[in-house]
């Protein structure tokens, strides 16, 4: 089996656990998840209130102190979403670690890994709360934070997604 291109930052007891598509090129060259110039997520993180601070791309091991994990569903690959091809993602091992690490939530950062892990296309993945679980991991889906997805930036959904975690008993 190939080494992932980013380790899984990944244990028991998470609150959430975001998952991307696959490493971008700059997060591959640094070996650092979110790294990209234009990529959201580390600002939100903050913004939404789930750390304390902004942490750096090169931090992201820091997160699990956090109650937060990271993993993607395309592991194996380089490459922005519209570049992926199926065979790339492995939706498989994905559910696996879910029921290993059994995290409150898995957020999924952007519809493209959502349709992947569902076996649906993009247009039929709505944002927010799905009904589908792992076991007892609920299932979120965000806009993604990649500059790439700036067309369908809406961060209403991570507020949400922060205010689910606080009234669902996992302080933020």
């Amino acid at each position: 089996m190939p080494e992932s291109i980013l380790p899984d930052v990944l244990e028991s007891g998470l609150r959430v656990v975001f998952c991307g598509t696959a490493a971008g090129p700059r997060s591959a060259q640094v070996i650092a998840y979110y790294a990209g110039p234009g990529n959201r997520f580390w600002d939100m993180l903050f913004r939404i209130g789930l750390t304390p601070r902004r942490l750096q791309p090169e931090q992201f091991r820091q997160v699990t102190q956090y109650g937060i994990g990271l993993t993607n569903i395309a592991p194996y690959v380089i490459g922005l979403d519209k570049d992926l091809s199926r065979a790339d993602y492995d939706p498989d091992a994905l559910r696996r670690k879910m029921r290993v690490y059994q995290p409150r939530v898995l957020a999924l950062n952007g519809k493209k890994a959502a349709a992947a892990l569902l076996g649906r296309d993009t247009k039929s993945v709505p944002y927010g709360l799905q009904p589908e679980t792992i076991g007892e991991t609920r299932l979120w889906v965000l806009p993604s934070t990649s500059g790439a997805a700036r067309g369908f930036w809406d961060e209403s959904w991570w507020r949400a997604l922060a205010a689910w975690l606080r009234s669902n008993g996992s302080a933020v």
